[in-house]
């Protein structure tokens, strides 16, 4: 079963748009540099207040290879400062199963 990781986060108002700018460019890494990343989708309300993540990875194992990449750490350092808010959960895909 594959391993899918979902993220809301809230960005401070003042720091929206580079978030964004930040956290597309670190989805584009995962998807293209990362081969136990099978989709990683970045969406946002209409206003842009919230981002929603939906990561698919092969297992637990391609997730934790995910957050030790550069462009992950990079990703990571820069923008924690920028969110007021971060909820992850994670769960194993039933249907499909792969």
């Amino acid at each position: 079963m594959s391993y899918v990781v979902t993220v809301v986060i809230v960005p401070k108002p003042g720091h929206r748009a580079e978030f964004r700018e930040e956290m597309i460019a670190n989805a584009e890494a995962s998807r293209t540099k990362e081969p136990g990343c099978r989709q990683f989708d970045v969406c946002e309300s209409g206003d842009g207040g919230e981002i929603f993540l939906y990561e698919v990875y092969d297992d637990e194992a391609a997730f934790q290879a995910h957050l030790a990449t550069d462009h992950y750490k990079r990703f990571n350092t820069r923008t924690t400062p920028w969110l007021a808010e971060k909820r992850i959960v994670k769960y194993r895909r039933a249907s499909p199963e792969k």
